[in-house]
């Protein structure tokens, strides 16, 4: 999070300005991770590809959460066939992996950020919708819930004043778990080719730049690859500190 931010407003070197009398420089001064086989500095085309990770999952999240969210709404507060037929629509985009979507999107339109941002979101609302869905058929029966009911309150109030504000808690865990899937998600679908196209970097186009080059410069594949494991896991364990953090607070602690 740190360095995205950093990379808004500073990169050492320009990402994309190749010096080829520089090529495969091990890393140290003036290079921090070395150079590739352009001779770009490896550290600003980090900096810069961790704001493409965060920007396209955080944007790719928030879309799948906001449609997962309203259809597991509707699905756990109206039940019955509406139920049924959001969650024979959420098993059938589960079905149906994000980079698989991302992938078809690529075939019938061409490879991008929003290919990549359109697959990711299709890919999260079934995990949306199930979370919220199953907070919703706790909470619609408890006392405050149906005294708002029984003193005339809408079901839109009661949904947006009573039930949603008591889901937010469990979101906010799957937020976090979800961000960390699409930085994954992201990182393949660039490796493939699919994601953002040369020669703005990304942390997976820069893996697949440096395959070739592995054994020549390994600092080449160890920095994107370190950089992606750490955004992953830190991720993963936010949402984890989160449960946690729940658990205590319900048992008092």
């Amino acid at each position: 999070m740190a360095l995205t931010v950093l990379g808004w407003f500073y990169t050492p070197y320009d990402p994309n300005e190749t010096r080829v009398v520089e090529r495969f420089q091990p890393p140290g001064w003036p290079h921090l991770l070395g150079t590739d086989h352009f001779g770009r500095d490896v550290f600003s085309r980090i900096l810069w590809g961790a704001r493409v990770s965060l920007a396209v999952g955080t944007a790719a999240v928030c879309v799948g959460a906001l449609v997962g969210v309203a259809l597991g709404l509707a699905a756990g507060y109206f039940g019955g066939f509406w139920d049924e037929l959001l969650m024979r629509v959420g098993t059938a985009l589960q079905a149906l992996p994000s980079i698989l979507l991302a992938l078809l999107f690529a075939t019938i339109w061409s490879p991008g950020v929003p290919v990549v941002l359109w697959g990711i979101a299709l890919g999260n609302i079934p995990s949306f919708l199930r979370v919220t869905r199953s907070q919703v058929l706790s909470i619609k029966e408890r006392p405050y819930v149906e005294a708002a009911r029984a003193l005339g309150a809408s079901d839109l109030r009661i949904v947006l004043r009573h039930i949603l504000p008591n889901v937010g808690s469990a979101l906010l865990v799957q937020f976090s778990v979800s961000l960390a899937g699409a930085i994954l998600a992201e990182a393949s679908l660039s490796y493939l080719g699919v994601g953002l196209q040369p020669p703005h970097p990304s942390w997976g186009r820069m893996l697949r730049e440096a395959q070739a080059f592995g054994s020549l410069a390994p600092w080449l594949v160890l920095a994107p690859g370190l950089f992606i494991a750490a955004a992953v896991v830190g991720f993963n364990l936010l949402g984890d500190n989160w449960i946690l953090g729940r658990e205590r607070l319900y048992k008092g602690e």
